[in-house]
Formats: C-alpha cells, structure tokens, sequence
C-alpha cells in the first residue's frame, strides 16, 4: 500500500477541520471540526501501522483510544454547549468571552454607579 494516499487524504481532512475551527463561529460546527481533526489523525495512525507492519499494531490501539477520548470530548463540549446556549441565548463563539459574564444593562449600570459612590 502506498502511504501518500493516506497521508494525502489525512492532510486534507486534518486543513479542511482547521479552516472549521478557525473560521466557523457555531460552537457546534467548532466542534465537529474538531473530530474532523481527529479522525485525520486517527487515519494516518493506521495508515502508518500497516505502512511499517507494527507486531504490537500500535497504532490502532491509539486510534482506539483516540476514538474514546473524542466520543467523551464530544459528550461533555455539547453539554456545555447546550448549557451556554440555555443561559445566553447563543451558542456564537465570539460572542461568549467570559461565561460568568454577563450582558450590561441599564439597571445594572445604574446600580454599579450608585455602589460606587
């Protein structure tokens, strides 16, 4: 088997996850292109295992395990994402700096100024 397919579709599916992170501001789409990321990495794992004939097949143990930890990433980043969403009204990612933030409002300008003084 030739490694450059492999290693070819990898390297895209690895700038097409990157340009998703980058460029996307749905914390939903941030963080399926954050699989997309994994999954090229978990390819060239196996692409590499057959590639050098590992005994061990290390590779795959590591794609397994890549494989678990994501499905826990995915879990727990969409609980948080839906709980954001709950509370604030958005899931934009730009606009959720600082969670214990909260958007001002006149009153609690005023309330502000006046324990200030």
């Amino acid at each position: 088997m030739h490694l450059a397919y492999p290693a070819v579709l990898a390297a895209l599916l690895f700038c097409v996850g990157l340009y998703g992170v980058l460029a996307r501001r749905n914390a939903i789409l941030v963080l399926m292109s954050v699989e997309l990321m994994l999954n090229a990495v978990n390819l060239n794992l196996v692409a590499f295992d057959v590639w050098l004939r590992d005994a061990l097949h290390a590779g795959q143990a590591l794609t397994l395990f890549t494989i678990a930890i994501a499905a826990a990433e995915i879990g727990i980043g969409l609980a948080i994402v839906l709980m954001v969403y709950r509370n604030r009204g958005t899931s934009d990612v730009d606009r959720l700096r600082d969670t214990a933030e909260r958007p001002e409002t006149p009153e609690s300008t005023d309330e502000k100024a006046e324990a200030a003084a």
